[in-house]
């Protein structure tokens, strides 16, 4: 298990040796630089997750476990979000779908002390199960992007 951590240290480590600027656009992303350090940034995300009624499910940071082997890499954190009577209407419509909860925001340090939040919509997180779930799910999503939006715009501003 030591062996396990440490080398996921490392690989995280060498990833964010070759860029330690956020993650940039991608198909499904939504990515927004702040002017916020990186500990405030993921602060400044915990409180606007409870300010939108949402729960943190799930945080993990690379940057922490390299600390604790010794390692120095730019801060990153992966936040996990969701709730409960979300869960609930997700899986009633595609239990396949489950897997994708809960939605994640990442956090991450840039090279000039700034952070920059990223997150993948919903709508494009769950688009691979609409055949199956239907209009729920498509809904069900449309709901969650309104939310993960005021979130990441609290956070941001």
């Amino acid at each position: 298990m030591r062996f396990a951590t440490f080398a996921l240290a490392v690989f995280f480590a060498l990833a964010n040796a070759a860029s330690a600027e956020g993650p940039g656009p991608r198909e499904g992303w939504i990515v927004v630089e702040t002017a916020h350090s990186y500990p405030d940034l993921v602060e400044r995300v915990q409180a606007a997750v409870k300010g939108q009624d949402m729960l943190l499910v799930t945080q993990a940071s690379a940057s922490g476990g390299a600390k604790a082997q010794g390692i120095a890499i730019p801060g990153n954190r992966v936040i996990g979000v969701y709730r409960n009577d979300f869960a609930r209407r997700m899986l009633e419509a595609s239990v396949a779908s489950g897997i994708e909860a809960p939605i994640r925001f990442y956090v991450t340090e840039n090279e000039d002390g700034t952070a920059t939040l990223s997150y993948k919509t919903p709508s494009f997180v769950f688009s691979p199960y609409f055949d199956e779930g239907g209009e729920a799910l498509v809904e069900l999503a449309r709901e969650l992007d309104g939310i993960f939006e005021a979130i990441a715009k609290s956070a941001a501003e």
